[in-house]
C-alpha cells in the first residue's frame, strides 16, 4: 500500500491473488478467502497512510477486488463479504486469464446483482471492444487492458468494420487510410500501405503509429458507449456494433 500511495494515484487496488484457470474448488475458495484477509490489512494500512501529513494524496481511493475463479457461490460469497468492508470501488479479477467469453459474461452476470449500484465497477485486464460492450451491458463502468497497444505493436489494428492485420500482403498498394471512418492522427496522415512497409521494414515508427490509432479507437469506443448510455440508445450501439467490431477483415 505504502507503493501506490507514494506516487498519490487516485486509486489503490488491494493486494489479491489471481489464481491460475482452471483452479480446483478447494484452492480457490481457500486462495478467495486470503484475498479478503489482505483486503482488510490493505484497508486498515490505507487508512493510516492517508491519515499522514506527508502524504501525497490524502483522499486516494481503494478498491476491492472479487476472486473465485470461475465458480458462482464462491464469486458471490467473495462479492457479500467485501460490499459489508464499505470500499470505494469493486473491482472484478481473475477474469480474461484462458476461460472462454461466455465463462467471463456468466461470472459477471452472477456477480452483478451483488455488487453496490452507486460504486464504480471495474473489470481487471479486459478486453476486446467486444468484450468491452457486453462487459458495459452487464453493468461494469471501468477497464483496462495492454490489448490496444500490444495488438498494435503487431500489427493489429482495430476499426469500425472489424479487426484490421495490416501486415498483410494486400495492404502492400493500398493507398486508403486504416479506417476510413476514424478522424485519428495516423488515419488523416498515412496510408493502410505506408504502414505496411513501416512494419515490413521493422521501423519503430509502425508501432508508435499503430498504437496511437488503437489507442484513439478504445477512447473513441467509450466516447459513443458513454453518450449512448446518455441518451438511452445504448442497445441500439450494441446492437450496430457487435455483429462486426470483433471480426477479422
Amino acid at each position: 500500500m505504502q507503493v501506490q500511495s507514494n506516487p498519490g494515484s487516485t486509486i489503490a487496488m488491494a493486494f489479491d491473488e489471481c489464481i491460475a484457470n482452471p483452479a480446483e474448488y478447494d484452492y480457490t475458495k481457500a486462495s478467495a478467502n486470503r484475498t479478503v484477509r489482505w483486503l482488510c490489512r490493505c484497508k486498515e494500512e490505507m487508512q493510516k497512510l492517508n491519515a499522514k501529513s506527508d502524504t501525497i494524496n490524502k483522499a486516494q481511493l481503494l478498491f476491492g477486488i472479487n476472486q473465485g475463479s470461475t465458480y458462482e457461490d464462491l464469486r458471490i460469497e467473495n462479492m457479500q463479504r467485501i460490499v459489508e468492508l464499505d470500499l470505494d470501488g469493486y473491482a472484478i479479477g481473475g477474469l480474461a486469464v484462458g476461460e472462454s467469453a461466455e465463462d467471463m459474461y456468466r461470472i459477471i452476470d452472477c456477480v452483478e446483482p451483488y455488487m453496490p449500484q452507486n460504486k464504480p465497477r471495474y473489470l481487471m485486464g479486459v478486453g476486446t471492444p467486444l468484450n468491452i460492450i457486453e462487459a458495459v451491458s452487464r453493468g461494469i463502468d471501468l477497464f483496462d487492458c495492454v490489448m490496444p497497444s500490444r495488438n498494435a505493436r503487431h500489427g493489429h489494428l482495430f476499426t469500425w468494420e472489424g479487426k484490421r492485420n495490416i501486415l498483410n500482403a494486400k495492404y502492400t498498394k493500398d493507398a486508403l487510410p486504416v479506417d476510413t471512418e476514424c478522424d485519428c492522427p495516423t488515419c488523416r496522415n498515412y496510408s493502410r500501405a505506408y504502414i505496411h512497409h513501416l512494419f515490413k521494414a521493422q521501423e519503430m515508427l509502425a508501432m508508435r503509429l499503430a498504437v496511437m490509432h488503437n489507442l484513439y479507437f478504445y477512447n473513441k469506443l467509450m466516447l459513443k458507449i458513454r453518450n449512448a448510455l446518455d441518451e438511452g440508445r445504448f442497445d441500439e450501439l450494441k446492437e450496430r456494433l457487435s455483429p462486426v467490431i470483433d471480426k477479422r477483415i
